[in-house]
């Protein structure tokens, strides 16, 4: 399916991977061609659903936070260059229920019969990868410097906690971005992976997290903070995991993050609905073990699905607390634009439901200018020991560096 759909300019494909959450509706999901397009703001994408009762599928950067709000600005340059919002009612929708076994195909222009056909009959492309050496765009000593610097905004009552992250890219790459994909999520399966292609721009993602979903009137996030390596011995790996699960830093990283997100669910959700359903709940993937809290809400009726994006995005798990303070002192301190990482994509249903997921742990492409990035980081709180959230960055930019190895 995934082959068949790599024809095509504009195309989203969602992976559960088999990954069973209480929230998981698709195993997996794929839409392709454009009927229209939404790259504007939230209201614009509302107006869009609003007319056409469709299915949508698109992206949010992380710098529509400047849109969203006045006091907020990117101060770098842009790389791989995927506009800030982007959304399109597809004319293709192929889908697999979670549990079940069946394909479902919607379509306009040609019947559902005749691209099964066509999917079955793609003959899968293997292509080889070339080595790559990501280059850093922030030393070790500056980044070591930075999280001094930042335990310093801390002590003095500016935060309490930050996202900071760095980049590594490498230029002059030719690389078959499906392939790509298709190791990233053999080597580091994830519950929320994602390929899309945007004309010239890939996005090729293994995430473990959860940013919003709606169903009905519930909204769900469930934010991700705390993150410990895995072991290939049994013990050790369970050892590691139980210390996680008890390490007073990373439950106080991950509670606070939690209060944020139950104060931007608040802003729609009915007076007292919103609720803590797990905290510290711990989830474990190839590589990592990570922390995973679950915060839900009723929404408020007739409030338009899209406030509820306007009024959390961008996640508190990639920004930190105060979420605006934070943003400006991420763009003071980073050394690269975000662009789409720490960023969602997703879909909405006809009905208005949706599910989007964080942009982390994900390669960047633009095939015009063949230059190829990604960006790992970690929440900074004043008891963070800068050596190890060094380490703790490199171990997530581990399966992104072997799929090229």
């Amino acid at each position: 399916m995934l082959d068949w759909a790599s024809q095509f300019s504009i195309l989203l494909f969602l992976d559960s991977n088999s990954y069973r959450q209480p929230n998981s509706i698709y195993e997996c999901m794929l839409a392709v061609e454009a009927l229209s397009f939404v790259s504007g703001s939230l209201q614009e994408l509302q107006q869009l659903h609003d007319k056409e009762k469709d299915w949508i599928f698109g992206h949010i950067c992380y710098d529509h936070k400047n849109s969203l709000e006045k006091k907020l600005s990117s101060l770098h340059q842009a790389t791989i260059g995927f506009p800030e919002l982007n959304f399109f009612q597809p004319k293709v929708v192929c889908y697999i229920v979670a549990g079940k076994r069946s394909l479902v195909i919607e379509s306009i222009g040609t019947s559902p019969e005749d691209i099964y056909e066509q999917i079955l009959s793609t003959q899968p492309v293997s292509e080889e990868l070339p080595e790559v050496s990501f280059h850093e765009k922030t030393s070790k000593d500056h980044y070591l410097n930075t999280i001094g610097q930042l335990r310093n905004h801390i002590e003095e009552g500016d935060c309490y906690e930050i996202n900071y992250c760095t980049e590594r890219f490498c230029e002059n790459v030719s690389l078959s971005p499906l392939a790509t994909f298709k190791k990233l999520n053999t080597i580091s399966p994830a519950p929320f992976a994602a390929y899309y292609r945007l004309e010239g721009q890939y996005l090729m993602c293994a995430s473990p997290e959860r940013y919003l979903q709606k169903a009905g009137d519930k909204l769900i996030s469930q934010p991700i903070k705390g993150t410990a390596k895995r072991s290939a011995d049994r013990v050790e790996d369970e050892r590691i995991k139980n210390e996680l699960q008890q390490s007073i830093k990373e439950r106080a990283e991950n509670v606070m993050i939690v209060d944020l997100t139950r104060n931007d669910l608040s802003k729609v959700c009915e007076v007292g609905s919103v609720s803590v359903d797990e905290l510290f709940g711990i989830y474990s993937y190839p590589q990592v073990h990570q922390m995973i809290s679950t915060v839900s809400g009723k929404m408020r009726r007739n409030v338009p699905f899209t406030d509820a994006i306007g009024h959390s995005f961008p996640m508190g798990s990639m920004t930190g607390a105060p979420k605006i303070k934070v943003m400006q002192l991420i763009d003071r301190y980073e050394t690269s634009r975000r662009e789409l990482f720490s960023g969602t994509v997703g879909y909405i249903t006809p009905n208005g439901d949706f599910d989007f997921n964080v942009i982390i742990r994900s390669l960047f492409y633009n095939a015009g200018t063949k230059y190829l990035s990604y960006s790992t980081g970690g929440a900074i709180t004043y008891d963070s020991i800068p050596e190890m959230e060094w380490e703790e960055m490199r171990l997530k930019a581990a399966a992104l560096e072997q799929v090229f190895r």
